[in-house]
């Protein structure tokens, strides 16, 4: 009965823990193989989590987000109404990123492909496909939506979608791919470069093509087939990627597995998946909590709210905050 009662399909949206109670009072936490809840799971306290017990700061890894006076109210707020709102797909989130915590690279991008197909099959994504403006046929797709160039041991690679923000397509994510596999297979290449051309590095996904895919599997099979964030793994010590604007979504999901990320001081971040429905699907759920944890990622995710480049900096979503134009 417990497993029913606290579980999201009964309606129990997130289970509230208070961090301030005394250590006797608190409740008995399971053991690291025992059930864990099919809902959200966040801790409270009104200092910081630094100051707490030990014996209480011995329970954190239990919790899924833990709220403190370090959390700021413009991410946990809009977190809390997406519990709401979305609680089916805001679960499936904190599943994966539990789950993560133990997973290689390979199988935690299986799994989130996944989850990913089989939310986008979902209610929570199909009231949202029902409420967007329909998109309107776009003919501006340039010829080469991936640009490289070589100069002798580096090679760059720019996403060229420049008047849509860089929004990832599929023709993109193809491009890329083969770019990707292109430097993975070639050993003379000493280091690759992955930017953006125009005001933004990469807006997300392209909006216009969401909800096209009818077939789960085939969309799951494609989507595990061709991988930018498995490629940029594989080759995460030769790889910078430069940011700038937007990195929103899929933008910072698959960068996040480069072995060194330099933001502009006016980039900015988000994961706003769960907003629709959905979660992360290009690898963010895996990477990202090895970048800031993942309580973070779960705010972050969770709320899908921006950050700017110096809370990114400051939780380690990336390794520096720069002119990407003057990179060496």
């Amino acid at each position: 009965m417990l497993a029913e009662e606290r579980s999201v399909v009964s309606g129990c949206r997130y289970l509230a823990v208070d961090l301030d109670q005394t250590a006797e009072d608190m409740p008995a936490m399971p053991g690291q193989t025992v059930w864990q809840p099919n809902t959200t799971v966040i801790a409270f306290c009104k200092g910081s989590v630094d100051s707490l017990p030990e014996q209480t700061r011995r329970l954190l890894p239990f919790f899924d987000v833990v709220a403190d006076t370090n959390i700021r109210d413009e991410l946990l707020n809009p977190a809390l109404d997406n519990l709401q709102a979305n609680p089916l797909a805001s679960t499936a989130l904190i599943q994966l990123l539990r789950k993560n915590r133990q997973l290689s690279v390979e199988e935690g991008l299986m799994l989130e492909s996944l989850t990913y197909s089989t939310l986008q099959h979902g209610a929570e994504f199909i009231r949202w496909l029902n409420r967007r403006t329909a998109p309107k046929p776009d003919d501006s797709m340039p010829t080469h939506p991936v640009i490289t160039h070589r100069n002798g041991d580096d090679l760059t690679i720019t996403l060229n979608r420049g008047d849509k923000h860089n929004a990832f397509s599929a023709a993109m994510r193809e491009a890329l791919c083969e770019a990707l596999s292109f430097a993975e297979a070639d050993h003379s290449i000493q280091r690759v470069l992955l930017q953006g051309a125009g005001r933004s590095f990469c807006a997300g996904g392209d909006l216009d093509e969401f909800g096209l895919a009818r077939d789960a599997a085939q969309a799951h099979l494609t989507r595990t087939t061709r991988s930018p964030a498995r490629l940029i793994d594989r080759i995460s010590h030769r790889t910078t990627a430069r940011l700038h604007g937007a990195c929103i979504g899929a933008g910072i999901e698959m960068t996040a597995f480069a072995g060194r990320l330099v933001a502009s001081p006016g980039a900015y971040f988000a994961l706003p998946e769960v907003g629709f429905g959905l979660v992360p699907g290009a690898g963010g759920t895996v990477r990202i909590p090895r970048r800031i944890g993942p309580h973070r990622a779960a705010l972050l995710g969770l709320s899908g709210q921006r950050i700017d480049a110096a809370l990114a900096l400051e939780w380690g979503l990336v390794d520096e905050i720069g002119d990407p134009a003057e990179l060496s």
